[in-house]
């Protein structure tokens, strides 16, 4: 699906170079996100918004109604909605209900993780609370403890990388009072970058009848959020060292892995892709979930996305045909 069609012209980076071919990313290499960033304080896309101002909001953004596209040779028929969305051409090269209402899982930490840098200051300390550690026995955690005084940065390594639903919570109370008062700042934010067929009730995605979002929702957070070098850092990180104070005044020290299965080896994408960086996300309700960032041969970059999968093989057997139809 053609959308307005202003290619955007994207620097020579030494990093994505490394990444292109392959090389692991450490947390402390420096990372320059390779993406205009643009001033969009001016102007937020509501529902009563002009022909002219929809215009502007949209000229560098894929933009696609509620037709199906590209569905051939996929098994689209085991995901609930799926998207894959060229970032320099603005062209929408696959698409599988990306506007139905789905629950996103953990991805909901792509918009956490953006509130956060864009917000946030990352070198403060963060007092860890009982509210943020208690999490359920099965919860994804990074096995903070209440008291733990911990710099926002590593919060965040945490909870990209270790999908720690108790990092989520402790950048939510820091950032906004509380998880609620958070959460009103994640449905603003939302809005303001035109994902507005979302909702959001918690930073971490856990269930919440509502808390959803949409395929083409999450592409819109996502392609604007990693014109920022401090995201850009965290999301393409396949591993972090944190080291941090626990309520006794001792050293602790975690190392976190990602849970993105692209970036360890664990999952082979097509030959000509290479995923730079993204967040999985399963719950019962939302089924297997998983956003990525990747670059194609041709040098593009595009954001692939699947929701609702209905088993991990199936997300990554989708997500495998999806990105491998555009590889160059």
């Amino acid at each position: 699906m053609k959308c307005t069609n202003k290619r955007l012209l994207l620097p020579t980076v030494g990093i994505l170079l490394c990444l292109a071919a392959g090389c692991g990313q450490d947390s402390n290499a420096e990372v320059v996100s390779p993406f205009p960033q643009y001033d969009t304080s001016a102007y937020s896309f509501q529902s009563s918004a002009t022909g002219s101002d929809v215009s502007i909001f949209s000229k560098d953004l894929c933009v696609i109604g509620r037709e199906n596209t590209s569905l051939d040779n996929t098994h689209y028929q085991n995901v609930g909605g799926a998207g894959l969305f060229d970032r320099n051409t603005t062209e929408v090269r696959y698409a599988y209900n990306v506007h139905e209402r789905l629950y996103p899982a953990s991805t909901t930490k792509i918009l956490t993780l953006y509130l956060a840098v864009t917000s946030g200051k990352m070198d403060d300390i963060v007092t860890v609370s009982a509210d943020a550690v208690n999490q359920a026995s099965d919860s994804s955690v990074c096995d903070l403890s209440a008291g733990d005084q911990i710099s926002l940065r590593d919060l965040c390594y945490g909870m990209i990388l270790r999908s720690g639903n108790d990092a989520s919570v402790a950048i939510a109370e820091y950032l906004g009072g509380s998880v609620e008062g958070f959460a009103a700042m994640m449905n603003q934010t939302a809005n303001a970058l035109g994902a507005t067929n979302s909702n959001f009730v918690n930073p971490n995605g856990l269930p919440d009848d509502n808390h959803y979002t949409t395929v083409y929702d999450m592409y819109l957070i996502l392609n604007d959020a990693v014109k920022n070098e401090e995201y850009f850092k965290i999301l393409t990180t396949a591993e972090h060292t944190a080291n941090y104070t626990n309520a006794a005044g001792e050293d602790v020290t975690k190392e976190w892995k990602t849970t993105n299965p692209y970036l360890i080896g664990k999952e082979e994408a097509p030959a000509g892709v290479t995923v730079l960086g993204g967040k999985t996300g399963t719950t019962g309700a939302a089924g297997y979930c998983l956003i990525n960032l990747i670059q194609n041969t041709a040098g593009d970059y595009l954001v692939s996305t699947v929701f609702k999968a209905d088993g991990r093989s199936n997300l990554y057997l989708v997500m495998n045909e999806m990105m491998g139809n555009y590889a160059n």
